[in-house]
């Protein structure tokens, strides 16, 4: 692990530096400053009179060696800490026999600390002028060529610590994917609902429909689901008389992995008593107005080749969606073997036993789903394809539910909550039967959260929305990997 020539290389002048007295490894640092404030509480500098462009006041910073040129009997490096990148100056008229030894040790990725004032070069640059400099780290492995970087993206998923190093703008990403998880819960505490914390392991797989991680619990000697939704927990918080409720959560999927997919992601939902669906797409768009003035966005941003206007949302029916926005022949929709005949023609491939709802789902799938650009809450759902929404009033074959697409994405999905135990039960035992049949997504049967609804749960309307697809949205990303810290890779044999 250590024989690479280079690594004995650094691991030698780790070793001088112990010899010195010095640790490589030190935990000490007498850092007062960083990059971005040095920066800013010296920009006064460039209003001096020509040859006085300098302060008197020292500050210490400390970080990466990223850029190192020596020049005889003084150097000039870059050094990068989180809030950004500082040139530094040291020479030996400042530093003594002690910068010969810096010019030996020193490398391209080493992690350092500088004390010393600033000054404008005569290129214009504001540059610190090193008066004191130590090494508080050693860096044993050498750093991507510079003019190339790490461009390999197998590479840059699997060593995301390198990733970050190399790529600033990465770094940028995923500090502004924590500001959006922050911004989004102060918005729903703003609004009256209260964080909370439900398991994460379940004894029976429910909540969405989806395949489960299985594991196993020791001290209970019984088999445990790794979470696919914490739907059905919240909703026992509703029955209990908690009436507005919210969870950023870990949910798994033992599902594909591609660019808008990853096993293990990060998604909200929130639950209010007393409230339907209408509120829910009301509240998402405020939701997403919030977003975007602390965010500092425009109201129209760019995802690949799409623009996308985030101001614009519409609502539109489900099954009228099929012709009016995918073109499908109103005809095509009426039963199960029109459909089946239109998706054959269109070299479609399904599973021939999927019932009408689903059916239309495969409609939905193909031809409209990727036309939704600009933020669309696509309502009327077939009571098929939502086992947890509660049925129409006025249509029982569809549930007052909505999806909210935008740039061709699901972002979210919400419904007004089936608070019926008996009808509740019977889909369930719809799920169970499917699961039977082979369906592996399907549910399992909850007899305790039906118990619960037993007890009466008031009108609730619930919602979820993908946290990983929101922050690909807003810092334009086509990639789920490039958003989340970690993504799942195969492991290397």
């Amino acid at each position: 692990m250590f024989d690479n020539v280079y690594t004995q290389q650094r691991i030698e002048k780790a070793k001088i530096l112990r010899e010195m007295g010095k640790n490589p490894y030190t935990s000490i640092s007498k850092r007062d400053s960083n990059t971005a404030n040095f920066i800013e509480k010296n920009q006064y500098i460039f209003d001096l009179e020509d040859g006085n462009k300098k302060s008197d006041k020292i500050y210490t910073v400390a970080g990466r060696v990223k850029f190192l040129r020596l020049m005889g009997k003084a150097a000039f490096a870059k050094i990068e800490d989180e809030s950004g990148v500082l040139q530094i100056y040291y020479s030996k008229n400042d530093l003594g026999e002690w910068f010969a030894e810096l010019v030996k040790l020193v490398e391209v990725g080493d992690i350092v600390e500088v004390s010393g004032y600033a000054f404008v070069t005569k290129t214009g640059e504001l540059t610190m002028h090193v008066q004191g400099m130590e090494i508080l780290t050693k860096a044993l492995n050498q750093l991507p060529e510079k003019f190339h970087g790490l461009t390999d993206t197998e590479t840059r998923y699997r060593q995301r610590y390198l990733d970050l190093i190399m790529n600033r703008d990465v770094l940028d990403t995923l500090k502004t994917r924590s500001k959006i998880v922050s911004l989004v819960r102060r918005f729903f505490e703003n609004e009256g609902f209260l964080e909370v914390e439900t398991p994460m392991l379940h004894p029976i797989a429910g909540g969405a429909t989806a395949r489960p991680f299985i594991t196993h619990h020791n001290a209970l000697g019984e088999d445990r689901y790794l979470r696919i939704a914490p739907e059905l927990y919240l909703k026992r918080l509703i029955v209990g008389g908690f009436e507005a409720v919210f969870e950023i959560n870990r949910s798994f999927r033992n599902e594909g992995i591609d660019h808008t997919h990853n096993p293990e992601f990060t998604m909200i939902e929130f639950y209010r008593a007393y409230k339907n669906y209408e509120y829910l797409m009301d509240l998402t768009e405020r939701l997403f107005g919030y977003l975007r003035e602390n965010l500092g966005l425009s109201s129209v941003i760019t995802i690949k080749d799409k623009e996308v206007d985030l101001s614009k949302f519409s609502r539109v029916d489900y099954v009228k969606s099929l012709t009016e926005i995918g073109g499908v022949p109103a005809e095509t929709t009426k039963d199960r073997e029109s459909i089946k005949a239109y998706l054959k023609s269109k070299g479609v491939e399904f599973e021939e036993k999927l019932n009408y709802g689903e059916l239309l789902g495969e409609l939905f799938d193909n031809f409209v789903e990727k036309k939704l650009i600009n933020p669309t809450f696509v309502t009327g759902f077939p009571v098929e394809i939502s086992p947890l929404a509660k049925r129409s009033e006025e249509n029982p074959e569809i549930t007052d539910r909505f999806e909210l697409f935008i740039a061709g994405r699901e972002i979210a999905n919400g419904f007004n909550e089936l608070n019926d135990p008996i009808d509740q039960y019977e889909r369930f035992k719809k799920q169970v039967e499917a699961k039977a049949a082979g369906n592996v997504e399907a549910n399992d049967m909850d007899e305790d959260f039906v118990e619960a609804l037993k007890y009466g749960m008031p009108p609730t309307a619930g919602e979820g929305i993908g946290i990983d697809r929101l922050v690909m949205l807003l810092t334009g990303q086509e990639s789920i990997k490039d958003v989340i810290l970690f993504p799942a890779m195969r492991r290397l044999s």
